[in-house]
């Protein structure tokens, strides 16, 4: 009998472990969890502080406000999590089937959506780094080509909310994990288009009612509607993935 393949695994370095598995413990990722159909691994960057006082950070060259991850003991976190990877996959490499990809959660960085989620799913796992006061060293980030993600043109007081969404958005896509795989080819941004509305009982609901079509039983129609729904809001909503779309059509995707 051949080897069971090594679960899709998040590695988070993280200077708040007891923040995982969080949410990802419960409903589909934590049951998916459960099942070995994912793994989750933290590391400690604290653990890799060299003095007594486990000190991580440092004033900023140049002044100014705040502190600064330091560029060595986030060195030696990374470098330990790489090295307990399948070795197979130790390097840095960027996201694709079989690569294994080294995250830092922030707001500088390519803006997380669901093309990057699929490429991560396709991915054997990743490595996220979660920054802290004014971030990371950049030195760091050179050195072991880490790439930037962020979740928005927004800040938050630490990577690791943004590491939990990340990991939500890519452990959804397993194999799997959702019931029906179907659900996710109807979701928002699939085909560069949001989701169309979706209702159910009661029939009436302080006046509003569901729309007939959807009541009809014909499929076709049904369909249709929810298309044009998709397209509607698409357009009204989304102007960029609008353009997209209408792009795919223009090019007969």
């Amino acid at each position: 009998m051949g080897t069971a393949p090594a679960p899709w695994t998040a590695q988070v370095l993280t200077l708040f472990p007891e923040m995982f598995p969080g949410p990802l413990g419960v409903s589909l990722a934590g049951k998916a969890l459960e099942n070995g159909i994912w793994a989750l691994e933290t590391l400690d960057i604290r653990d890799f502080a060299r003095d007594k006082h486990r000190t991580v950070d440092d004033t900023p060259a140049g002044g100014g406000p705040g502190m600064v991850m330091r560029a060595d003991v986030v060195a030696q976190a990374i470098d330990a999590a790489v090295a307990s990877r399948p070795p197979e996959v130790q390097g840095g490499a960027v996201a694709g089937s079989g690569d294994w990809p080294l995250i830092y959660l922030s707001p500088r960085g390519r803006v997380m959506d669901q093309c990057l989620a699929r490429e991560l799913s396709a991915a054997r796992g990743i490595t996220l780094l979660c920054g802290r006061y004014e971030g990371v060293d950049q030195r760091v980030l050179d050195a072991r080509n880490v790439q930037e993600v962020s979740l928005g043109d927004f800040v938050l007081s630490g990577g690791e909310v943004a590491a939990i969404a990340v990991i939500d958005a890519v452990v959804r896509l397993l194999d799997g994990v959702v019931g029906d795989p179907a659900t996710l080819d109807e979701e928002s941004f699939e085909g560069d288009l949001l989701e169309y509305p979706h209702y159910t009982r009661p029939q009436d609901f302080e006046g509003r009612g569901i729309p007939e079509v959807l009541l009809s039983g014909h499929h076709e129609k049904i369909r249709a509607w929810r298309r044009a729904e998709a397209e509607k809001l698409t357009r009204q909503r989304r102007p960029d993935l609008w353009e997209r779309y209408q792009a795919r059509l223009r090019a007969g995707d």
